[in-house]
């Protein structure tokens, strides 16, 4: 996570593991529902575990191993994943606006990884 990072009001533990689980959840499903801020912090993570996924190899395979929380969703990210994006420079995900949320009017965004 980069220094410019919003601290969204949270620790740093408890963050750390949200955008774990965003992360894991977004590369297994392919697609989450989540606030616009949330989305804006996961997609350079996102970015980061597919190119890690390109690049192959067993330390790639083992950063990706300490970040997303499924091992099947690693496999996944390395054996499907990498090689749909093997063209792609960057810009794995998109962000759709969905309108505000009842509870709070907070932003809420569909984040999906592009075809």
């Amino acid at each position: 996570m980069s220094r410019k990072a919003q601290k969204s009001g949270k620790n740093s533990s408890y963050r750390r593991a949200m955008y774990r689980n965003l992360v894991t959840d977004l590369l297994g499903y392919e697609k989450i529902t989540t606030t616009e801020a949330r989305a804006r912090q996961v997609r350079g993570l996102v970015d980061r575990m597919i190119t890690l996924g390109k690049k192959g190899g067993l330390h790639s395979r083992r950063q990706a191993l300490s970040f997303i929380f499924d091992e099947k969703v690693t496999a996944k990210v390395f054996d499907e994943l990498a090689q749909r994006y093997a063209d792609r420079p960057g810009g794995y995900t998109r962000i759709i606006k969905l309108g505000n949320r009842l509870g709070d009017g907070a932003p809420v965004v569909q984040l999906e990884l592009v075809k």
